[in-house]
């Protein structure tokens, strides 16, 4: 059967370590499974290899296999690059060692998980070939890692390996947010908006659309979904007015027309900017729009690898709509899926899709990156939403967002005093 939760829904969690300790063996344990090809030539797993599945009791998680982080040669050095690129989208680690072998390896790929506040689990593999050492143990418990002892091909192990991923699991995918159903409440109505239009999927809604429903369904609210130009009539027939009103982006300003200024009004994107990202600092990366000027370099990014038609939101739409705004030409230039500069420096603004592809761990990865380089970043649904003039209003729902929008403002009119 097909998994039917979307990878960005799972807990993602990575199998790293040298080449040849076992990790596609593991795996394949691990899940009952033969996921990644096993042989006992070094480097045999090459690009990533992910596995969907159910993890009872925590629910949907993709494991991802990868190459060995000690691989060599020019094609090794690209399987390395691939193999850290994982490390931007982990949830959890588990790093997989030969039980008497544990050097700089082993120590980098520990530390820079921690940096990252990932949770990890050590699996001292080929148990059945030797016994870790008494006192790296020790060390290990000392920093919250815990540790397991496993024999892929005997199964030893695996059970307790599967209990310490369990007991390791990061809290915040336990709880995980609600896109839109705390800013309803139980037996409240939400309208959601729905264009449907060219890049619209055959037969389906976009996944933002499909887990908003989701959501507002989990938290026992009601949902009406209309298309925009039926909302003016559905909000006519009401007896009394919804609690919010969401909207796809690029329908914003007809929405926004149709909806009464009484009702908090907001898009699918922003909602996305809190579930996947930060909205606060989003918010921010925002302001830095007012600063542009004509020839400056725009990176707009999107977290899928959708063949773009027509009119496509984030190669014509927001280009077109932030050159108005600005009124000069700008630069543009597009990433998709894992692919991301290095270097930074050359942008004035990052605006970044609404990553419902994604894990939250990546996105905040993305913008812990932007922070580090200094790049202010945003999402389509604040920049379209902020160059159509309707911010604030958008903003609405959250009022600690709004609260920074309008301090901004206002620091900025005090900037401008003599």
């Amino acid at each position: 059967m097909r998994p039917t939760t979307p990878k960005g829904l799972r807990l993602h969690i990575a199998f790293l370590g040298r080449r040849n300790v076992g990790k596609s063996s593991l795996l394949n344990a691990l899940t009952r499974q033969q996921v990644s090809i096993v042989s006992a030539v070094a480097g045999t797993t090459t690009d990533p290899v992910e596995k969907p599945m159910e993890l009872q009791p925590l629910g949907p998680v993709l494991f991802i296999d990868t190459a060995g982080i000690d691989d060599e040669g020019a094609l090794g050095d690209l399987r390395v690059q691939k193999t850290r690129q994982v490390l931007d989208r982990s949830d959890m680690g588990i790093i997989v060692a030969e039980a008497g072998r544990w050097g700089p390896f082993e120590e980098d790929l520990l530390r820079e998980l921690q940096a990252r506040a990932v949770p990890v689990v050590v699996a001292f593999n080929k148990a059945d070939a030797g016994v870790p050492d008494a006192a790296l143990l020790q060390t290990l418990l000392k920093s919250n890692c815990r540790t397991v002892q496993t024999s892929a091909p005997t199964g030893a192990g695996v059970a307790e390996l599967r209990g310490a991923l369990l007991e390791s699991a990061p809290g915040e995918f336990i709880n995980s947010p609600a896109i839109l159903g705390d800013l309803v409440g139980p037996g409240e109505l939400a309208v959601l908006v729905v264009p449907i239009d060219k890049e619209a999927p055959k037969g389906r809604l976009i996944l933002p659309q499909v887990q908003a429903i989701r959501d507002l369904l989990d938290s026992d609210s009601y949902c009406l979904v209309v298309k925009e130009r039926e909302l003016r009539s559905a909000l006519g027939q009401l007896k009394t007015p919804p609690k919010l009103v969401v909207t796809d982006s690029q329908a914003f300003l007809k929405v926004a027309a149709d909806t009464p200024r009484s009702v908090p009004l907001t898009s699918f994107s922003i909602l996305m900017a809190r579930f996947k990202g930060d909205l606060n600092l989003l918010v921010q990366g925002t302001m830095a729009i007012d600063s542009l000027r004509a020839g400056d370099r725009v990176l707009v990014a999107e977290a899928c690898s959708h063949h773009p038609i027509g009119e496509d939101i984030g190669r014509v739409k927001i280009p077109r709509w932030l050159t108005q705004y600005i009124g000069g030409r700008l630069q543009f230039e597009h990433v998709q899926g894992h692919d991301f500069p290095a270097d930074l420096a050359p942008y004035k603004l990052l605006i970044h899709c609404g990553a419902c592809m994604w894990n939250r761990h990546e996105m905040l990865g993305r913008l812990w990156k932007c922070q580090a380089a200094g790049l202010p970043a945003t999402n389509y649904g604040l920049t379209i939403a902020y160059s159509l003039g309707i911010f604030e209003r958008a903003l609405e729902p959250f009022p600690a967002a709004l609260d920074i929008y309008r301090c901004s403002r206002v620091d900025a009119a005090l900037a401008t005093v003599p």
